[in-house]
């Protein structure tokens, strides 16, 4: 079994006046040819925009981008017609494909919205650019629980990915471990979004990353809330 950490502090760093962001790859200025991504998953950004502020319309292509919000609300409107709010508990999936615009705004004015923003590389070029915003499902108070975000199927509280990964949260209580099945074959990497977990023995920190390749399976436990991504 192989393991790679990656600590918060490690990321790289871009901060302005209004954006205060953490890169885990390869992002704009930030280059390192050996953090291009891990398997089809290129892109983890924990991203927190002030008030009022945000990003104005840009173009993407070819590329499968998951917002996911932890704290705040972002507003999201983009040239293939998607629109929406995306709050806690909400996940949204942009296709880029052929080529897509869009503009991402803090939704409130005075209070900061922190995200994670994700991509990943689609199954294949030239896709139809689209939109799909999901309410996940919601997580009784001092429960361990584990959740489709993204997939190539969708689901009635996720999103559908045009790639053969899959993306689930695991919001951990203490002394509720949870465990995630790998198949053969299959690839893992964990983020944690926010609090502390401990993942096949290691301890991790918010913001923290570890890829994890030849495990049959993931045991989880701690006090937080995570993202695993489930990779060819």
């Amino acid at each position: 079994m192989i393991l790679h950490y990656l600590p918060a502090a490690n990321r790289f760093h871009s901060q302005i006046d209004w954006l205060d962001s953490w890169h885990s790859f390869s992002f704009g200025q930030h280059y390192d040819p050996a953090r291009q991504g891990f398997r089809a998953l290129r892109v983890i950004n924990e991203d927190r925009i002030t008030g009022g502020a945000g990003f104005g319309r840009h173009g993407h292509r070819d590329m499968e981008i998951l917002t996911y919000v932890l704290d705040g609300a972002l507003a999201h409107k983009d040239s293939s017609g998607g629109a929406g709010t995306i709050r806690p508990g909400d996940a949204q999936r942009m296709s880029a494909g052929t080529g897509i615009e869009h503009s991402e705004y803090n939704a409130s004015a005075d209070e900061a919205v922190h995200f994670l923003q994700i991509w990943l590389q689609p199954a294949r070029a030239g896709l139809t650019p689209g939109y799909e915003q999901a309410a996940l499902a919601a997580v009784p108070e001092g429960a361990s629980r584990l959740d489709l975000v993204a997939g190539p199927d969708g689901g009635p509280h996720a999103v559908t990915l045009h790639q053969d990964a899959r993306i689930c949260r695991a919001v951990l209580a203490e002394g509720r471990p949870l465990t995630v099945d790998l198949a053969t074959g299959r690839h893992a990497w964990v983020q944690v979004a926010r609090g502390q977990a401990t993942v096949l023995g290691r301890a991790l920190a918010t913001g923290d990353g570890l890829a994890v390749s030849g495990a049959e399976r993931l045991d989880l436990a701690g006090a937080g809330e995570l993202l695993v991504f489930d990779l060819a």
